[in-house]
């Protein structure tokens, strides 16, 4: 699915899940999204004369529930249509930068070509230290969430409570599945930034040299004759390797220099036009198009995980999911025999009747979760979930670490169902409000989301 699609799947994802007390859409509205969902998919695929997917129905339902809800809450259909950020930015950027790099140049005077420019030094050496920079930024993992914060806070006024919430959850969600995507969008951007501004330079050299006659030559309190030469020779190197341009002596720098020393500039605009170009617009417009085949490649194929609990069970619902195989893997917490049978049931409600449990024995707490799963093939199950106890402080040198190892070894999404049922039996709602905050932003931490369920007492 593209990432229109997946972006409405996602939000009525966060809205029914947030939707616990069905304040926004109640059973209903869900079971005929459903129906109507299937009927639609199944003449989508009859008309392509395809078979029904999980994408289909999936595509088809959101648009039914955020229609519905857009037409009972005029805030909310005001807030779809204005949802699609600032694609001028990635426009506007560019042209900016081409109007600076074209005018950077002015600052100097329009009748000297200056063999030692700062601005066009500046240009070549800031593109130099960002390719040596590239390689370790491009390791750093971006973390929507963070930033997502502010847009959260922007939310409608009169949006109600329950629909703000899940909306709010909505764009903490978004931000972390679409950090890929946001980054190659921000690469593309930024490379074709730095192009355009050098490009800009280059046309401002040979547009002045249309108008005006430049002296080339240089000057420096520090620098002597030999030393101008070797750095400029490095500098040239690439330009006059790759195209048929004049070199340069020694004896030729000496007399450049100023006052005394002025020639001809045609050959140094060719020289610094010739640089600008091998490395910085050729090199940057390369990593741009790189960046913006990987945006055009994420936005059609939006790596959505449908094998997330919530997906597997409207794709029962669909008919498009098969007999699903649920292993829980309990983490300091002994699962006895009435929340055995509660996780069975569970399973069947979320994955339909054919759902099978695997449970494994329960992980000593502290214990390295390479020894607990040494044995454990993390990809032979449909969906693998984390079971801890609502009553259990979550601690990342603990908890944390086993979570982290799941998610960093398993291909598919692991899930975390967290029970509530120790803790509703000795606390009051207010305690369990309080330990489910904290779990819910320790998960968050983590990468994953929780799902509470109550093994004594499960509901869908």
């Amino acid at each position: 699915m593209n990432e229109q699609v997946a972006r409405d799947v996602v939000l009525v994802q966060a809205i029914e899940t947030a939707d616990v007390k069905r304040e926004i859409l109640s059973d209903d509205d869900r079971m005929y999204a459903s129906r109507s969902a299937r009927e639609l998919a199944q003449w989508q695929a009859s008309d392509s004369k395809s078979a029904v997917t999980a994408e289909h129905f999936l595509q088809q339902r959101a648009e039914q529930i955020l229609k519905r809800i857009g037409e009972r809450v005029p805030v909310f259909a005001a807030l779809l249509q204005r949802r699609g950020g600032m694609p001028g930015l990635s426009i506007a950027l560019p042209v900016i930068a081409l109007i600076l790099g074209a005018g950077l140049d002015r600052l100097g005077d329009p009748h000297r070509m200056d063999l030692l420019s700062a601005p066009l030094l500046g240009i070549i050496g800031w593109n130099l230290a960002v390719y040596l920079l590239l390689v370790p930024l491009m390791r750093v993992k971006w973390s929507g969430p963070a930033w997502m914060n502010g847009v959260a806070k922007a939310l409608p006024r009169k949006l109600p409570h329950a629909l703000a919430g899940a909306v709010t959850q909505f764009m903490l969600q978004w931000g972390t599945l679409s950090a890929g995507l946001n980054r190659a969008r921000f690469h593309r951007t930024m490379h074709l930034s730095a192009a355009t501004f050098a490009l800009g330079a280059i046309l401002s050299l040979y547009a002045r040299g249309f108008f005006s006659q430049y002296v080339a030559g240089w000057e420096s309190t520090f620098l002597n004759g030999p030393q101008v030469h070797a750095i400029l020779s490095v500098l040239f190197a690439p330009a006059v390797f790759v195209f048929p341009l004049q070199g340069f002596s020694l004896a030729d720098i000496e007399a450049l220099r100023f006052p005394a020393g002025a020639a001809g500039g045609a050959r140094w605009v060719h020289l610094y036009a010739a640089t600008l170009f091998l490395l910085v617009v050729l090199p940057r417009g390369a990593m741009a198009a790189v960046a913006h085949w990987k945006a055009r490649r994420l936005e059609r194929h939006f790596p959505l995980d449908l094998e997330h609990p919530y997906f597997k069970k409207l794709g029962g619902q669909a008919g498009v999911s098969g007999p699903v195989v649920l292993r829980v893997l309990p983490y300091s917490f002994t699962v006895d025999e009435a929340r055995d049978k509660g996780l069975t049931q569970l399973a069947a409600m979320l994955f339909g009747d054919q759902a099978r449990v695997m449970l494994r024995p329960p992980s000593a707490y502290g214990d390295e979760p390479e020894d607990l799963l040494r044995d454990v093939n993390l990809d032979d199950a449909n969906v693998t979930a984390v079971l801890f106890n609502l009553a259990a402080t979550p601690e990342k040198e603990n908890h944390g670490v086993f979570l982290d190892h799941l998610v960093r070894n398993s291909k598919r999404a692991v899930s975390v169902l967290i029970d509530e049922s120790a803790l509703l039996e000795r606390s009051g709602a207010d305690r369990v409000a309080e330990r489910r905050a904290l779990w819910q932003q320790f998960c968050q931490f983590h990468r994953t989301s929780p799902t509470f369920v109550n093994l004594l007492h499960p509901q869908p």
